[in-house]
């Protein structure tokens, strides 16, 4: 799988968002996962006056906060801590927001966050790169979190406060975010406030507490290709103090070879709140394994949809961590937020691969050569070695990895609502610091491949082998370190106008030291300040536009900062080179639109309009090499722009939950660009990119539908759908190849309360069937025989991975 492997160690950062909409507030807060009316979770009020609730809420309901004076609350993209109380008006804040709630994600009966985000967010698209569903890639107007190492990666992610991007290469382990925990989840963009690689936006996941979930549940559901899965959760307050607890376990075969997945996850919460300040303690662990079966050659899968190219190919995800968040009201004007946090993170890959390892030609035909047949291939001792392989064999090789990272970090920031000349005013300034302290090794074993695709090893590792091309052993420290200083302020210009600005200036120092020579070694150093500014105006109380601009940067990863050059490119999941240093990419946006909600006899009506363009200068991308399969290299390839439009309604009763919403993006080269390509179309393996051409695997329209409906108080109904315009091979940045064809799937479910305790409840996915891919790209035809067509050499250069085929799913939820 070489290229596409993720290498993930931990990351940096931090900043927490809550959002909150203007619903009656005992309503919002005691809804059940199955009558939440908004993605809604938190609604507060003005310290002086919040109050506890006069009685005990509900068995398995969310605790009601008594307040006086409710509006539409933004806790800002700059507090560490989700419990602070004070916030901006959504409709002040000069950017798109989407929010996606507990119950929403409830409904989606998976414990992928992922699935949830691309329901309800209008941007949001999912794309299958490593085969496993619980480790997708989200993308987001064409910018991506993924944990494929290699990706360009665009947004950043955090979990109550806490950086979860890791910090060798940017990815994102979503597999590692406890769903049933999950308090909210929202996207939000055109905000420097996020620190470094927010380009697109931002990911903010808060976490449920005892205070503001109580009671227990207990929930079970399995069906199609082995699944079985259940979760726990038990929430309560007492007195000033809370806890909260959530206990996940999961095991599926997966619909394709050799891609089946465990997961479990804890997370606990020790919360302490006053009347003026409030603590949480909370922490978690996981261990995760997967099988990663990837794209696999379309003359395969025609014989075959769970076919595979390359085996084995598995991840082993691990996870500890521990975050301390504190909040103290010092005035009834002035707040002080802070965090400490502290997070262990190893992760462990096996890749089986194509090798560039081949005999010798005469009169060294004894022994192996790398990258062609008179460069020998070395031991780990640097002694050649002898082939021991029989002349008809099929060679490949197993690439191991593994990542133990430490990060610690630490946020300050305080708040300030006095009136500024008679006019209400709220100010913000903080500072953050975060270290991450990775240790990663790489080996390869040479093996040979059987006619199923499996390669077997040998026993026979690589040393360094190879010139300018080179493989062997990797023993790597890496060292991040993040500074952030920010301020943000939204003034009331009028009742009905206001404006916001600010910025965050951000300084990364990252440093790689070579364990074993000193070829890896580095120091670099990026800075820079992203400015923000931007307004909203009510033009009626149902009615508010907003407009702003953003500016925000990406420091290059000491991933990409080690495999940067064309001459000498590396398997980026193993083995690293020294380069020359790439230029951090810098995003600048700017997005307008219209947002409102009303009041009509069938239910709330909510919606939004709205558009966006962020050009990105020195962008990044991952290169394929030509010349070697599974290697490549990362190069600033000038500028890109991802510009489009999103719309979104929702209507909502007692009874119905309707939604739609539809994103045009369309993502674009702004530079000509001579590539390194293994596209079908490569003149010498290159091709030219003209200014305008599209960026491949990023889908121009994406359309979504949804409908809850209740048949009787008992018995639930509901279904969604989605639809997905065509999009470029991976590879295909000339756009010159066919492109990988749209798709649409359709999802229904349906729920039986059988008393206030226990439900039943069922779904199936993707109901007609249908057989699509989500990613498709290039292979090397002739690396390994198509043993499926008697040995014959392939013949159809593309490789896509399929995507789930119908799925019958049934559960039984308690709720005490």
């Amino acid at each position: 799988m070489g290229w596409h492997m993720g290498v993930r160690v931990l990351s940096i950062g931090t900043i927490s968002i809550c959002l909150v909409h203007a619903v009656d507030c005992a309503q919002a807060q005691t809804a059940s996962s199955d009558s939440e009316v908004l993605p809604a979770i938190e609604v507060v009020a003005p310290p002086s006056t919040s109050a506890r609730p006069a009685t005990r809420p509900a068995r398995g309901t969310t605790a009601p906060r008594v307040a006086r004076n409710v509006r539409r609350v933004l806790v800002y993209p700059t507090a560490p801590t989700p419990q602070a109380r004070l916030g901006v008006d959504v409709d002040k804040v000069p950017a798109a927001i989407n929010a996606v709630g507990a119950a929403q994600i409830a409904r989606t009966d998976s414990l992928n966050i992922a699935v949830a985000l691309q329901q309800r967010v209008p941007g949001v698209i999912l794309s299958d790169t490593t085969g496993n569903p619980f480790m997708p890639d989200v993308q987001f107007r064409g910018f991506v979190a993924s944990p494929v190492a290699g990706t360009p990666q665009g947004l950043a992610v955090y979990q109550n406060g806490m950086r979860i991007n890791e910090a060798f290469g940017d990815t994102v382990n979503w597999d590692l975010i406890p769903t049933a925990a999950i308090r909210s989840v929202t996207v939000v963009t055109n905000n420097p406030a996020f620190g470094l690689n927010a380009l697109g936006g931002a990911v903010n996941v808060l976490m449920k507490d005892g205070f503001n979930y109580k009671g227990a549940e207990i929930n079970t559901m399995g069906g199609s290709f082995g699944r079985i899965q259940s979760s726990a959760q038990y929430g309560q307050q007492y007195g000033n103090w809370s806890v909260y607890g959530a206990l996940e376990g999961l095991r599926d075969n997966g619909y394709r070879n050799f891609s089946q997945s465990e997961i479990r996850r804890f997370y606990g919460d020790v919360g302490y709140r006053t009347d003026s300040s409030e603590f949480h303690l909370n922490f978690g662990v996981a261990k995760n394994n997967f099988g990663a079966s990837a794209a696999v050659p379309v003359e395969l899968l025609n014989k075959y949809w769970g076919a595979t190219y390359t085996t084995p190919q598995t991840t082993d995800n691990r996870v500890a961590y521990a975050n301390l968040t504190g909040k103290v009201e010092v005035t009834p004007t002035w707040t002080l937020d802070g965090s400490v946090r502290v997070r262990r993170f190893q992760q462990k890959t096996v890749d089986g691969n194509p090798t560039e390892t081949e005999p010798c030609a005469a009169p060294n035909d004894a022994f192996l050569c790398f990258n062609d047949d008179t460069n020998f291939a070395n031991g780990v001792n640097g002694v050649p070695i002898v082939n021991p392989f029989p002349a008809d064999a099929v060679l490949g090789q197993i690439d191991r990895t593994t990542t133990r990272s430490t990060t610690t970090g630490a946020t300050l920031q305080a708040t300030n609502t006095d009136q500024l000349f008679g006019h209400n005013n709220q100010f913000m300034v903080g500072t953050s610091f975060d270290s991450g302290v990775t240790s990663f090794g790489a080996s390869a074993e040479l093996g040979t491949i059987g006619s199923n695709y499996v390669v077997n090893g040998s026993g026979i590792f690589l040393g360094p082998s190879g010139s300018p091309i080179s493989i062997g052993p990797v023993s790597l420290r890496a060292t991040n370190r993040y500074t952030g200083l920010y301020a943000l302020d939204t003034f009331d210009v009028t009742d009905r106008f206001s404006l916001s600005g600010g910025g965050r200036f951000n300084y990364a120092s990252i440093v790689l030291q070579d364990q074993i020579g000193t070829e890896l070694n580095g120091s670099h150093t990026f800075s820079r300040f992203n400015p923000m500014i931007g307004g909203t105006y009510k033009i009626t109380p149902e009615v508010t536009a907003y407009a702003g601009y953003s500016e925000a940067n990406r420091a290059p990863t000491p991933l990409e900062l080690a495999c940067a050059d064309p001459a000498r490119p590396c398997i980026v999941a193993a083995f690293l080179i020294a380069d020359p240093p790439l230029k951090q990419v810098v995003s600048r946006t700017v997005e307008a639109g219209f947002r409102g909600t009303k009041e009509l006899n069938i239910g709330t009506l909510g919606w939004k309009i709205g558009g966006f363009r962020a050009t990105n200068a020195d962008d990044i991308m991952a290169i394929p090499s030509p010349q070697v399969q599974g290697f490549g290299y990362f190069q600033n390839v000038g500028r890109t722009r991802r510009q489009g439009i999103e719309a979104q309604v929702n209507l909502t009763s007692k009874a119905l939950q309707l939604y739609a919403n539809w994103a045009l993006v369309d993502a674009r080269f702004l530079d000509p660009l001579t590539l390194d390509s293994r596209s079908p179309f490569a003149v010498d393996d290159v091709i030219q990119v003209l200014p305008g051409n599209r960026i491949p695997a990023i889908p121009r329209n994406r359309v979504k539908v949804g409908l809850d409906y209740s048949v009787t108080d008992a018995f639930k109904v509901g279904g969604d759908a989605l639809f997905v315009a065509s999009q470029y091979f991976a590879g295909d940045e000339s756009n010159q190849a066919a492109r990988l064809p749209g798709y649409s799937v359709f999802n229904v479910h349906a729920s039986y309360q059988i008393n206030k305790t226990y439900q039943l409840y069922g779904r199936i996915d993707n109901i007609f069937d249908n057989r699509y891919a989500t990613y498709g790209t290039f292979f090397e035809r002739d690396d390994i025989p198509n043993f499926a067509n008697g040995g014959a050499e392939f013949t159809d250069p593309r490789t896509v991975t399929p995507a789930r085929p119908r799925a019958f799913y049934a559960g039984l939820k308690a709720t005490f």
